[in-house]
């Protein structure tokens, strides 16, 4: 999941707000913080003023000033509408588990039959999560490269700070699962960390298994009938029955191919998110995509989550809502196995270990 960062900006709302817990003079500095010095070391006798009647600061730091011309009077708003948007908070419901505006499906989506399916429902879903049961063994003897990309999106539609990180997910010599970095260039998100939870996210939960074993842990319900980009499926609702203390769980959609009767798609969220003030730790709405892989085996190729996170603030930030944008991709998918050389009287015969080479007759 991800976390909200403070900001200068943020604390000196907070701070003339009254909510803030600063010293006077940790409230001015950042007010003039944020404020540029202009080339003639002028003050601003109206920001003065307004730190003097705000928080009662009658000395203004040395050091700090404000560009000639610059609208003192957008600085006052800004302010003005940070108090007025702190004692407007709505109050959030208790029993939430999240906090997020969820992303809209792709246009690839037909329209949803909600007749009854050929078979009952319950053997369609006993079917897949059987598959699912193989896929997720299968997947244990593949290794494949994870390319994972976090970026925060100003107003205006641009990044404003990216998460970026290319792993191979491999076998040691002795057999073990591993995983090796192959890029991992500076992490640039200012407004958002990652959290433990979202790299847990990302190892486990984005790439959502469904299998017999788990199945007992979740509600499926049959939605109805939809094409999918020409792809025939099946549509379950999922939801966990009940959230134990200290786990996650997927809650959402999931597309089922009528022929193979594998998923194909997952569309949702894991839950719950950490909603506690002051520990808010949320993660986006996400979409997977599987794609069979050689001939049998429906892995997951592609991850995408698109989301406005809503923070709600406390321990030294404002609340603010932050659009978050994820893509993961997998690729190179290989079968791990290991390999012996047959050596015969001198000659490899690994290719054919049925057959002996024909001896030669001593001389």
């Amino acid at each position: 999941m991800l976390v909200a960062c403070p900001s200068i900006s943020a604390r000196l709302e907070l701070c003339v707000a009254g909510i803030f817990p600063l010293t006077k003079k940790q409230c001015v500095m950042d007010l003039f913080r944020i404020i540029p010095l202009n080339s003639a070391g002028l003050y601003a006798s109206k920001v003065v003023g307004l730190a003097q009647e705000s928080i009662g600061v009658t000395k203004v730091p040395s050091g700090y000033g404000v560009v000639r011309g610059v609208g003192v009077g957008m600085l006052l708003l800004a302010i003005s509408s940070g108090v007025l948007a702190a004692g407007a908070k709505k109050k959030r419901d208790p029993n939430a588990t999240v906090s997020y505006t969820p992303m809209a499906l792709d246009s690839g989506y037909g329209p949803m039959d909600l007749n009854p399916p050929p078979m009952p429902p319950d053997e369609i879903i006993q079917k897949f999560e059987a598959k699912e049961s193989v896929y997720r063994e299968a997947l244990s003897h593949y290794t494949y490269r994870r390319t994972v990309r976090v970026q925060t999106i100003d107003d205006g539609g641009k990044v404003d700070g990216e998460y970026y990180q290319v792993d191979d997910i491999v076998f040691t010599p002795d057999g073990k699962r591993t995983e090796k970095t192959v890029f991992a260039p500076a992490n640039t998100l200012q407004r958002i960390s990652m959290s433990p939870a979202d790299f847990q996210d990302i190892e486990e939960r984005l790439p959502f298994v469904l299998t017999k074993e788990d199945a007992g842990q979740y509600n499926v319900t049959y939605v109805g009938r939809q094409k999918v980009d020409q792809v025939d499926c099946y549509v379950f609702d999922v939801a966990p029955k009940e959230m134990v203390k200290g786990k996650r769980y997927f809650q959402g959609k999931i597309w089922v191919d009528s022929e193979e009767l594998q998923i194909v798609i997952t569309n949702g969220k894991n839950v719950p998110d950490d909603l506690r003030k002051g520990h808010e730790d949320l993660s986006t709405p996400f979409t997977t995509y599987r794609e069979e892989i050689d001939g049998e085996n429906w892995f997951p190729t592609y991850t995408k989550g698109d989301g406005v996170l809503h923070f709600t603030g406390g321990n030294g930030y404002m609340g603010e809502d932050v659009r978050v944008r994820q893509t993961i991709k997998y690729t190179d998918y290989k079968k791990f196995g290991t390999s012996s050389t047959i050596i015969y009287n001198g000659e490899d015969i690994s290719s054919k270990p049925d057959a002996k080479p024909e001896e030669k007759k001593p001389q």
